[in-house]
């Protein structure tokens, strides 16, 4: 299927998004501004941008500790977001959540998770939510390499594919499980190839190639909302930076590290548009600049935004549910 220009363009700019909050969070870190602890998505972009392209706001993602690219993909504020790295009070969860948490229901993110492998049983739930419902919903579920070695993600693959939940799993194998890398945590090549276990598709494709990302993505959605159940889709794709910062990933051997950066999924989508006559290299600059001013507006909000007050740290212990049931 041939994408017209204006999706070229909102995939272009999701990937520039990611790639520039990124950046700008890895400075601010370094610097002393972003308490806690980052782990950033860098060289990743493509994966998360192929993938949501193809949802929208009624469809749900689970994501992960590394979930920012996740959750710009999905249509994030980044003036909220930003706001919630800073620890501030207007950030997605006031400034209690940090980098590893952030969510936001209303556009069917439900959280990135600071536990390896917890995505897995929550998208099952929004899966099967969906389907008792009767809407066509899906929910992707993003995840690293090293968790397809956790029981959830076994225990939640079963229990997808037997009810045919409408779920993609999406496994973002960048190689490495903190400093342990795949070939060392596991026998098999592919990830992939743990979907014959379920008795559903095992994909792989090169998650540095958004257009791959892109094409595979939509033929498993569209077979979730048709309700012929789950996907495992594998990209594989490569972390520029350390499990976190700070991390300064010496493991990782020189040679490796620079064939993937050579790989690295936005200039080489840059190119493409560029040889296809897409856009010109001075359309893309624009393009550039536009989403340079975005990520400076949310660094603005961030510092000025307020902390939050003492007496906040006893609010939203228990969600509004909960809270009516102990009214009751």
């Amino acid at each position: 299927m041939k994408l017209s220009k204006d999706v070229m363009k909102d995939m272009y700019l999701r990937m520039r998004r990611i790639r520039e909050f990124e950046t700008k969070a890895q400075n601010l870190f370094a610097e002393g501004r972003i308490p806690g602890f980052v782990h950033l998505y860098i060289g990743e972009e493509a994966v998360a941008t192929g993938v949501c392209e193809n949802l929208t706001d009624e469809d749900f993602i689970t994501s992960t500790h590394r979930g920012h690219g996740h959750i710009v993909a999905k249509g994030g504020d980044l003036k909220f977001m930003m706001a919630e790295l800073y620890g501030k009070a207007t950030g997605y969860c006031k400034g209690k959540g940090g980098s590893m948490h952030i969510a936001d229901r209303d556009k069917g993110i439900l959280g990135a998770n600071g536990i390896v492998g917890a995505g897995h049983n929550i998208a099952v739930g929004a899966g099967l939510s969906a389907q008792y419902r009767g809407t066509d919903q899906v929910c992707v579920c993003f995840f690293g390499d090293a968790s397809t070695n956790q029981g959830t993600f076994h225990e939640s693959m079963n229990m997808a594919a037997v009810w045919k939940l409408p779920i993609v799993f999406v496994c973002e194998n960048n190689n490495y499980g903190i400093s342990m890398s795949q070939d060392r945590h596991m026998a098999i090549k592919d990830v992939a190839d743990r979907g014959a276990a379920y008795g559903i598709p095992g994909v792989a494709v090169d998650g540095n190639d958004v257009l791959a990302v892109h094409e595979a993505a939509e033929e498993a959605i569209a077979r979730a909302r048709k309700g012929q159940g789950p996907t495992l889709l594998e990209c594989k794709t490569y972390r520029h930076r350390g499990h976190f910062e700070g991390d300064a990933g010496a493991y990782k051997p020189t040679e490796e590290q620079a064939a993937w950066i050579k790989k690295d999924p936005l200039p080489r989508f840059a190119e493409f548009l560029k040889e296809n006559k897409i856009f010109t290299e001075k359309e893309i600059a624009k393009l550039d600049e536009q989403v340079a001013e975005e990520i400076a507006e949310a660094i603005k909000f961030a510092e000025e935004s307020p902390d939050p007050e003492l007496e906040s740290v006893v609010q939203d212990i228990y969600s509004d549910i909960v809270e009516e049931v102990r009214v009751r």
